[in-house]
């Protein structure tokens, strides 16, 4: 299998991070574009919310985006200096669905995703972001296990 475009959603966290850092040297061995996303979810804004009553400003949205950037362009520059070659992307809405939508629009050849073991009843009622994007995805999912879960 030729690896042209890997996608690697991240969430910022220890398990994305190994996931990242499992990605970064896959795409240097094949000569890859690394293609980094983020997706968070909207929020009400300027909605009170129950039982606090509790506006959410217009700028909370905007620095969450901006929060988001930067974060991805500090990411950016430590595969850039193991000479892989990056693009940033932000996505509004369920993760899950974001992943999907913009590897089947990169024509992506991967997606390499961090996983948590969500345990109990959330687990059986939710399933995990990488679960959901395993059985939609539009090509082969790399799971990336992280410390006690290896």
């Amino acid at each position: 299998m030729e690896l042209h475009k890997i996608l690697v959603p991240v969430d910022f966290s220890e398990h994305s991070k190994r996931a990242f850092k499992e990605a970064v040297g896959l795409a240097k061995r094949c000569g890859a574009e690394l293609h980094l996303l983020h997706c968070y979810q909207p929020y009400p804004v300027g909605v009170g919310a129950p039982p606090y009553d509790v506006v959410v400003p217009e700028s909370f949205e905007k620095a969450v985006r901006e929060g988001a950037q930067a974060l991805l362009v500090e990411w950016s520059r430590k595969a850039t200096a193991e000479g892989v070659k990056v693009e940033q992307h932000l996505s509004v809405g369920p993760a899950s669905v974001g992943i999907v939508e913009l590897a089947r629009a990169l024509g992506a050849d991967l997606i390499v995703m961090g996983t948590r073991g969500l345990t109990g009843l959330k687990h059986v009622l939710l399933g995990s972001v990488a679960e959901r994007t395993i059985r939609i995805a539009p090509c082969p999912v790399l799971t990336v296990k992280h410390g006690a879960e290896a």
